[in-house]
């Protein structure tokens, strides 16, 4: 615990240095929600207040952070963002920084539905894909992205495993260093799984065009 302090900074450049992976050009993104308490302790909370914010997702609302991930379609972090509990999914100072190493496709849930955000993300060489919600038309979209939109629950289950087997998420913290730490350590324990959730995808290169099988 004394010696967490020391290296706060040479573990987050391990991080970023040796941690996360490369894009190969289909991307999934999502955020999960790591409540620091439970909602009925909220006005008793010491160890976040003035840090931690309420939001909502699709469980309901909670009290503490979202993690933002980018994986590829081996189950790689290939980018991450810790923000407070209220931040949005669209943020476009969020999504221009997690952008910034993805190229080819992301597909996202319907928390991404934004037409000035898939315009930015056009012009940074990112086509953005989405299910339309309810209250939309249909989309214009080929039947391999309809397909790929389907298999977005690989995202889901990384947010499963840093949950419940790295133990991202627990009220036990006694400070914010400590809360970070934890994190880092999550996602760094991660990337030496020796087998991640992933899709059976393999690139071949014929006449100089790229063959997607799957």
């Amino acid at each position: 615990m004394e010696l967490q302090q020391r290296v706060a900074v040479p573990m987050m450049l391990f991080l970023k240095a040796r941690c996360l992976g490369e894009s190969r050009g289909i991307n999934f993104i999502d955020s999960t929600h790591i409540h620091v308490c439970h909602n009925r302790r909220i006005h008793n909370h010491k160890v976040f207040t003035g840090v931690a914010e309420r939001g909502q997702c699709s469980l309901g609302w909670f009290y503490g952070f979202k993690l933002h991930l980018i994986i590829n379609d081996q189950g790689e972090i290939l980018s991450f963002y810790l923000t407070k509990g209220n931040v949005d999914d669209r943020n476009v100072k969020l999504m221009t920084s997690m952008t910034e190493q993805i190229f080819g496709k992301l597909f996202g849930d319907k928390g991404y539905v934004s037409k000035a955000l898939a315009e930015l993300l056009w012009g940074n060489g990112i086509q953005m894909i989405t299910k339309p919600r309810k209250n939309m038309k249909d989309f214009n979209i080929s039947q391999a992205d309809r397909i790929m939109l389907r298999k977005r629950v690989l995202i889901e289950c990384v947010n499963d495993e840093l949950k419940n087997i790295c133990k991202l998420q627990h009220t036990r913290h006694r400070s914010v260093n400590k809360f970070l730490m934890n994190t880092m350590g999550v996602l760094c324990a991660y990337h030496f799984f020796p087998k991640k959730p992933s899709l059976n995808i393999v690139f071949e290169t014929n006449d100089k065009q790229l063959i997607l099988a799957a």
